[in-house]
């Protein structure tokens, strides 16, 4: 067995844990990085960069139709998906590679193997036979496609990643979950001509937010020829030849593939927890406080701690993990607005607290995308801006409709500096641009919550 000696050793590869690796080595300090995937995680390979790639080569189509629509353009297009499957596996290994040159230039060390923890401040990696003494650990695994309670994937019944695998359109696809991957992958297999239905069990699409944008999402996403069931949750999954059959409470549907994208769950298995004294949460994720420490010496940063599963929070998580444990950083972690969205022809934007995370007392104002030269130019004039607002400040910043994750930048910086409707006069909105989405909504009159 090998022995090395680390400032920092780091579990996971993905964004979190190549964000942590780059920042210890730049620091100075010993870093060994244990990759039990390829560099990049699952974020480059099977989520973040393969779907944007996937939406991107695609979104002439949707344009086509949306000119369509109005009359204006007439024909069609045919997209090769073996070749976009190419250049995807070629983006993707030409930054997984890049990674790799990053880290190497840096001086870090990376272990091939999946490494679990063999006393708070040990590391094995069995297949590799080493053994890794490092001052402070970073759990960085992430997660994977959570399965349908007592359905398995397999066979017609795909995860993301499968479904990403596909070599030809697929007849129809019925899709369980209207989170952003089954929104995103709605939107792709729309274009391609299939014949798409999502399924939602909760009363509206993206559960978690404000209803109003999970209504205006649906009715676009149905306008665009996607299927929309919600309040719908699944009763059984049933393979019948070779279609697949899913009972819903008050009708069946067939399909020729499920994808199933009710979430993700942590990966902690053979971690080694228990003999640094960590014990998993409800929803079997790691557990951490106010700093992302696990146990001393030990800080689980990005998915896995189930805090927030979007790539740019666990590289942020990450970096300050990282000065935290040198001693830049006393204080506890505070990330600020975080921007998610969902993308696609129809998009949703929301910065800062989500629908269920308000408090009493909040009210709202907004505009619709109808009137916006920039929506108008692109045929997309369906969706809203929505702003949110806590005694006279931005709370967050909430929209649907083509393109809105545009403003995500803008948004940030609203809900980061507590804008007041005073910035709609304060600050100069380009024109035409959908910016002017924003000032519209700041002007607005505001109604409770």
């Amino acid at each position: 067995m090998s022995t090395h000696q680390a400032d920092m050793t780091i579990l996971g590869a993905g964004p979190a844990g190549y964000a942590a690796a780059l920042t210890a080595s730049q620091r100075g300090k010993t870093t060994i990085l244990v990759a039990a995937g390829p560099l990049g995680g699952t974020c480059l390979h099977w989520g973040c960069i393969p779907t944007k790639l996937f939406l991107g080569a695609s979104e002439p189509l949707e344009g086509l139709r949306a000119m369509g629509r109005l009359r204006l353009l007439r024909g069609e297009a045919v997209l090769d998906l073996p070749a976009l499957r190419r250049r995807a596996d070629t983006v993707i290994q030409a930054t997984a590679k890049a990674m790799a040159s990053q880290l190497a230039l840096h001086g870090v060390t990376v272990i091939q193997g999946r490494g679990q923890l063999a006393a708070p401040n040990t590391v094995l990696v069995p297949d590799q036979g080493d053994q890794i003494q490092s001052t402070t650990v970073i759990l960085a695994t992430g997660s994977r496609p959570m399965a349908l309670a007592g359905i398995p994937f397999g066979g017609p019944i795909l995860d993301s990643t499968a479904l990403l695998e596909c070599t030809a359109p697929l007849p129809s696809l019925l899709i369980v979950g209207g989170g952003a991957i089954g929104i995103e992958m709605a939107q792709f297999w729309n274009r391609l001509g299939t014949q798409v239905t999502l399924v939602e069990a909760a009363p509206h699409l993206v559960p978690t937010e404000d209803s109003v944008l999970g209504e205006a999402l649906a009715a676009a996403l149905r306008r665009s020829g996607i299927t929309v069931r919600t309040g719908a949750p699944v009763r059984a999954v049933t393979v019948v030849g070779d279609r697949v059959q899913v009972d819903l409470p008050s009708e069946q549907l067939m399909a020729t593939r499920v994808l199933v994208a009710i979430g993700r769950r942590p990966n902690t298995e053979d971690l080694g927890l228990e003999t640094a004294g960590i014990s998993l949460d409800q929803r079997g994720f790691i557990p951490t406080d106010d700093a992302l420490r696990a146990a001393p010496g030990i800080y689980a940063v990005g998915d896995v701690n189930g805090r927030t599963l979007l790539a740019h929070a666990a590289e942020h998580q990450a970096r300050f993990a990282v000065a935290h444990a040198l001693g830049e950083i006393a204080g506890p972690y505070h990330p600020g607005p975080i921007p998610s969205c969902i993308y696609g022809g129809i998009e949703f934007l929301r910065v800062g607290p989500s629908r269920s995370q308000m408090a009493e007392g909040v009210t709202v104002s907004q505009a619709s995308l109808a009137a916006n030269p920039m929506a108008q130019a692109h045929g997309h004039t369906q969706g809203l801006v929505r702003i949110y607002w806590q005694e006279g400040r931005v709370l967050a910043v909430a929209a649907v409709g083509g393109r809105v994750s545009h403003l995500a930048g803008l948004a940030e910086a609203m809900v980061r500096h507590q804008w007041s409707a005073e910035a709609a006069h304060q600050h100069i909105f380009a024109h035409p641009s959908l910016d002017e989405a924003i000032r519209a909504a700041l002007l607005a009159p505001q109604e409770p919550l």
